[in-house]
């Protein structure tokens, strides 16, 4: 199959997804229960997995059958959405329902001894629901510290709400395969056998087996590693996809996303086995959008696939604020109690997660919280609407593109470019530092786009001109958000001692 007819399939099978608020399909659950009842939770997220590259998200080749089966029993949202378009941040937003620039977390975090990191203070949904009875526990990516595993100098997970961790820094090493560099709970694990995701998914089975008290309900992140480089596949899912391939170590990445879902229907079955399954809330999505491969042409290795919505293909990757950076899959399924077989295009994010989570599982939240995201149980329960009483909002100030700032409100979506060359001399490394001199600056004159996502996914013609008068509100929406936000962005030069 050639690239042309790659990306045609993609638009034509991907253009089914877009529907009118959420539909239910044929299958309906019948045996319902009281939704007075706190679920298990548990959140799957992947590593720069794209939009279109799950098989029920329109990918022509790649077959996920166990996350098609997910969907299926659930909701299947067209309009899911990261965070951020980058790993760090994206993070950080997930696990406060915060904007992450209000906790500092600017760009993705290098290790080493800078100062960005999720800062104690932060409030997130692991903490809020282990207080409300939860047992807690991450396995996989942590990559919100530059001094991991130090918890004189930074927080840990188990600082953030995690009775139980299994985590690495950043990336899987040396691979996905075999890698060295996971730490349990402070301790380094040293040596391993297998793929990460599939290490994740037995820690987190073997995790809900040790548990002393089982009738207690739990929470459950595991972060996989999957598809970022360095991707490395099993042998057979490569051989599979191998005859198909365009470009040398495309079948690589194919198969990486298929490890992903051999992992995800391992995990579903051990649910299934320890009789969990049927109570459990689980939540699938991606950190951002999938990389672009003209960036690492050495690698060998085609990145992921933005997708299409309405023949349209989405525009932008990783690191861009266009929806290809931030629009990612995304599948909420709890089969005792929702109705199956539903797709949704209400807008949601994963800020939505710490108060939907806290709403479902009877978790005070504190009164002073500011969130950006909201709670989207209501579509859980059956609903066709959530109340969002602000737009979702993203300013990731390193942006790759053109734009660095994007508000959504409705089927509307507005895109901004607010700082100038002059913040990036000669386009060198910028120290952590200096992050919030440059994302706290007062906005000069920018230049902007608005786009009917509804009729122009592909965001292709800029209505700003047209549709005067909601260009203008829209504007007047983001420069207060924004204002909002760098009112809270803290000062490393101070936590630098």
């Amino acid at each position: 199959m050639n690239r042309r007819n790659f990306i045609k399939n993609c638009a034509l099978m991907t253009g089914s997804l877009w529907v009118s608020g959420c539909s239910t399909a044929k299958t309906v659950s019948t045996d319902k229960k009281s939704f007075s009842s706190r679920p298990n939770i548990v959140v799957i997220l992947c590593d720069d997995l794209g939009y279109g590259d799950l098989s029920c998200y329109g990918h022509p080749i790649i077959r996920t059958p166990n996350l098609d089966g997910l969907a299926s029993s659930g909701i299947q949202f067209t309009d899911g959405y990261a965070a951020a378009p980058v790993c760090s941040p994206s993070r950080a937003g997930m696990l406060t329902g915060r904007n992450p620039n209000r906790a500092g977390i600017y760009d993705w975090i290098p290790g080493g001894d800078g100062p960005m990191h999720l800062r104690r203070s932060e409030v997130t949904f692991p903490g809020l629901l282990k207080a409300a009875g939860y047992d807690t526990m991450l396995a996989g990516k942590w990559h919100l510290n530059g001094q991991f595993n130090l918890p004189e100098q930074q927080p840990t997970p188990g600082d953030h709400g995690f009775d139980h961790w299994f985590a690495t820094e950043n990336n899987a090493s040396p691979s996905h395969r075999n890698p060295r560099n996971f730490v349990r709970n402070g301790e380094s694990v040293g040596e391993t056998e297998g793929y990460s995701s599939s290490l994740v998914v037995k820690e987190t089975l073997n995790w809900l087996d040790s548990r002393k008290d089982k009738t207690k309900p739990f929470l459950s992140v595991l972060t996989f590693h999957e598809p970022h480089t360095p991707v490395a596949s099993p042998d057979d899912l490569v051989e599979k996809y191998r005859a198909q391939e365009e470009i040398y170590g495309q079948a690589i990445y194919w198969a990486n996303v298929a490890q992903v879902d051999r992992a995800v229907g391992a995990f579903m079955k051990g649910l299934k086995s320890r009789d969990l399954y049927e109570d459990t809330l689980i939540v699938f999505t991606s950190d951002n959008g999938p990389e672009e491969w003209m960036r690492y042409p050495a690698c060998n290795v085609q990145h992921g696939s933005t997708g299409a919505v309405d023949g349209k293909k989405l525009r932008g990757h990783k690191l861009d604020v266009y929806e290809g950076g931030i629009r990612v899959p995304f599948i909420i399924s709890w089969p005792k109690v929702m109705d199956r077989g539903r797709k949704c295009r209400q807008p949601v994010s994963s800020l939505d997660f710490l108060a939907t989570f806290c709403s479902l599982a009877q978790a005070q939240m504190p009164d002073d919280l500011k969130l950006d995201g909201c709670d989207i149980s209501s579509l859980i329960k059956g609903e066709n609407a959530i109340k969002r009483e602000r737009p979702l909002f993203w300013f990731y100030f390193r942006s790759r593109g053109y734009a660095n700032m994007a508000l959504r409100d409705g089927d509307y979506l507005l895109i901004a470019r607010r700082t100038e060359e002059r913040f990036f001399p000669g386009g060198g490394y910028i120290h952590q530092k200096h992050f919030q001199s440059i994302v706290r600056c007062k906005p000069l004159a920018g230049s902007y786009e608005l786009y009917d996502l509804m009729n122009d996914p592909g965001e292709t013609r800029n209505i700003a001109g047209i549709k005067r008068q909601k260009f203008q509100e829209m504007q007047k929406q983001m420069d207060a958000y924004l204002k909002d936000v760098q009112a809270e962005c803290p000062d490393w030069d101070v936590n630098v001692k």
